[in-house]
Protein backbone atom coordinates (compact mmCIF):
# COMPACT_ATOMS: atom_id res chain seq x y z
CA UNK A 1 0.00 0.00 0.00
CA UNK A 2 0.75 3.82 -0.80
CA UNK A 3 0.60 5.50 2.57
CA UNK A 4 0.61 3.91 6.43
CA UNK A 5 -2.26 5.63 7.20
CA UNK A 6 -4.43 3.95 5.22
CA UNK A 7 -6.50 0.85 5.18
CA UNK A 8 -9.40 -0.91 2.90
CA UNK A 9 -12.36 -3.31 4.03
CA UNK A 10 -14.97 -5.04 2.24
CA UNK A 11 -18.06 -3.53 3.14
CA UNK A 12 -20.45 -6.23 1.92
CA UNK A 13 -23.25 -4.48 3.02
CA UNK A 14 -22.73 -1.65 0.60
CA UNK A 15 -21.11 -3.52 -2.51
CA UNK A 16 -18.02 -1.41 -2.19
CA UNK A 17 -14.66 -1.83 -1.36
CA UNK A 18 -13.21 1.04 1.07
CA UNK A 19 -10.18 2.99 1.22
CA UNK A 20 -9.72 5.23 4.53
CA UNK A 21 -7.32 7.50 4.44
CA UNK A 22 -6.21 10.03 7.47
CA UNK A 23 -9.45 8.74 9.22
CA UNK A 24 -11.78 9.51 6.40
CA UNK A 25 -13.24 7.53 3.49
CA UNK A 26 -11.09 8.75 0.69
CA UNK A 27 -12.30 6.13 -2.51
CA UNK A 28 -14.34 2.83 -3.17
CA UNK A 29 -14.48 0.14 -5.58
CA UNK A 30 -17.93 -0.59 -6.29
CA UNK A 31 -19.01 -4.13 -6.64
CA UNK A 32 -21.65 -7.03 -7.40
CA UNK A 33 -21.50 -10.62 -7.20
CA UNK A 34 -23.09 -13.70 -8.82
CA UNK A 35 -22.69 -16.99 -10.00
CA UNK A 36 -18.97 -16.77 -8.86
CA UNK A 37 -18.11 -13.58 -10.48
CA UNK A 38 -17.67 -9.91 -8.91
CA UNK A 39 -18.27 -7.67 -11.70
CA UNK A 40 -16.84 -3.82 -10.45
CA UNK A 41 -17.96 -0.70 -12.91
CA UNK A 42 -16.88 2.03 -10.49
CA UNK A 43 -13.70 2.61 -8.74
CA UNK A 44 -13.99 6.56 -7.17
CA UNK A 45 -11.01 8.18 -5.59
CA UNK A 46 -11.95 11.44 -3.98
CA UNK A 47 -10.31 14.70 -5.86
CA UNK A 48 -8.62 15.35 -2.46
CA UNK A 49 -6.43 12.15 -1.99
CA UNK A 50 -6.10 11.98 -5.96
CA UNK A 51 -2.11 11.52 -7.23
CA UNK A 52 -1.10 8.96 -4.11
CA UNK A 53 -1.42 5.38 -6.02
CA UNK A 54 -4.83 4.82 -4.23
CA UNK A 55 -6.79 3.23 -7.16
CA UNK A 56 -4.18 1.04 -7.67
CA UNK A 57 -4.17 0.28 -4.04
CA UNK A 58 -7.82 -0.26 -4.14
CA UNK A 59 -7.59 -2.37 -6.97
CA UNK A 60 -5.08 -5.04 -5.69
CA UNK A 61 -7.22 -5.26 -2.64
CA UNK A 62 -10.02 -5.75 -4.62
CA UNK A 63 -8.27 -8.38 -7.06
CA UNK A 64 -6.56 -10.01 -4.64
CA UNK A 65 -10.09 -10.68 -2.23
CA UNK A 66 -11.53 -12.02 -5.12
CA UNK A 67 -8.92 -14.67 -5.71
CA UNK A 68 -8.88 -15.54 -2.50
CA UNK A 69 -12.49 -16.42 -2.57
CA UNK A 70 -12.41 -18.32 -5.61
CA UNK A 71 -14.28 -15.50 -7.83
CA UNK A 72 -13.68 -14.44 -11.37
CA UNK A 73 -13.30 -10.91 -11.83
CA UNK A 74 -15.15 -8.98 -14.87
CA UNK A 75 -13.70 -5.26 -14.30
CA UNK A 76 -16.58 -3.11 -16.33
CA UNK A 77 -14.67 -0.22 -14.61
CA UNK A 78 -12.20 1.14 -17.47
CA UNK A 79 -9.51 1.99 -14.73
CA UNK A 80 -9.82 -1.36 -13.61
CA UNK A 81 -9.76 -2.93 -17.12
CA UNK A 82 -6.43 -0.69 -17.97
CA UNK A 83 -5.14 -2.01 -14.58
CA UNK A 84 -5.54 -5.38 -15.28
CA UNK A 85 -4.30 -5.38 -18.34
CA UNK A 86 -1.29 -3.99 -17.39
CA UNK A 87 -0.82 -6.48 -14.50
CA UNK A 88 0.33 -9.80 -15.41
CA UNK A 89 -0.62 -11.47 -12.19
CA UNK A 90 -4.28 -10.37 -12.21
CA UNK A 91 -5.02 -11.23 -16.05
CA UNK A 92 -5.75 -14.94 -14.81
CA UNK A 93 -8.80 -13.83 -13.05
CA UNK A 94 -10.47 -12.32 -16.16
CA UNK A 95 -14.26 -13.66 -16.18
Amino acid sequence: MSEHNQSIVRDDARHRYILSADGVEAGYIEFHEADGVIDMPHTIVDEAFGGRGYGKDLARFAFDDARERGLKVKPTCPFLDRFMQKTPEYQDLRA
